[in-house]
């Protein structure tokens, strides 16, 4: 079994992406790991190239900056970094820039990719996510979150990104996945607010293409809204240990109370909440993805 790793990433220095620790978590099972560069204007390359990893491959690439709606210059992206994969690699490991493995999940992940390897009905593997927000010890859990994804995807013709390259399409249909006891740790939106701020006006720029209304909402006054996040729970558990150097370098103070997101919500948020909460069932849930059964 040959396993490739895959990422897109631009600008990682000016917009603070994790991008080294997103690589290095999975790198120990990859076989190869292909990096679509872009056209970076701060040290990027030099950043990637740090890794110093024979498993790495670089591949140069330019954005096309014209596509502005939906974020699928970043679906782009993504599958030109998927097409540079070497053909005999059977399974496609997908990670973005401020996404990170914890090394006690490698394991599984490895294992479950030799389990599915000859299981011609599943075509990905469908992780769990913990989606940090605003400081490290705090993740977001509402229905405003995606709480499943598909990171592993066989190396296939057809396989392709979908709108803003949160999942996989397979000839235009949904994956048939294999839901896996595993986590993908989303740190995006882990930063101070200054970056936070840096991060809504660059990244709105891929799904806006309104410059002016941007540059007007995203002006020296404005103020990062925590309140989007709708709810959040204190995280008890342990970062990947190469996230642990970001972690302990944090230097801002989150003071925002917690405790009065779950006041903003709507009945219909309230009751629904409270049905996952007792449950584990997410009603009206979208899915990207058909889960098989499998042992």
């Amino acid at each position: 079994m040959k396993v490739a790793g895959f990422t897109f990433i631009r600008n990682a220095v000016q917009n603070d992406y994790s991008i080294v620790e997103a690589i290095t978590s999975i790198l120990p099972i990859c076989d190869e790991f292909v990096v679509a560069h872009g056209n970076s204007t701060d040290t990027t390359l030099d950043l990637i190239k740090s890794i110093n990893s024979p498993k790495i491959r670089i591949i140069q690439t330019v954005w096309d900056d014209t596509v502005r709606e939906g974020g699928k210059t970043f679906a782009l992206e993504t599958d030109k970094a998927f097409h540079a994969i070497s053909p005999d690699m059977d399974w496609a490991f997908y990670i973005q820039g401020d996404e990170c493995v914890h090394e006690k999940y490698l394991d599984t992940i490895k294992k479950e990719m030799e389990i599915c390897l000859n299981d011609d009905q599943v075509q990905g593997l469908l992780f769990n996510y913990t989606h940090f927000y605003g400081s490290y010890d705090y993740y977001a859990h509402s229905r405003r979150w995606y709480r499943r994804e598909i990171r592993v995807i066989r190396n296939l013709p057809g396989m392709q990104s979908y709108k803003d390259a949160q999942g996989f399409r397979y000839k235009g249909e949904k994956l048939k996945v294999k839901h896996i006891d595993a986590s993908i740790y989303h740190y995006g939106w882990v930063k101070p607010p200054s970056g936070l701020k840096t991060k809504v006006k660059n990244t709105g720029r891929f799904y806006n293409s309104d410059d002016e209304w941007i540059d007007k909402t995203y002006n020296e006054n404005y103020q990062f809204d925590y309140g989007n996040a709708e709810r959040l729970l204190n995280f008890k558990d342990t970062h990947p240990k190469v996230f642990q150097d970001r972690v302990s370098r944090s230097n801002w103070k989150f003071s925002f109370d917690p405790t009065k997101l779950s006041s903003n919500l709507n009945f219909r948020r309230k009751f629904l909440a409270k049905i996952e909460d007792l449950t584990g069932m997410r009603l009206f849930e979208y899915k990207n993805y058909i889960i098989v059964k499998r042992s």
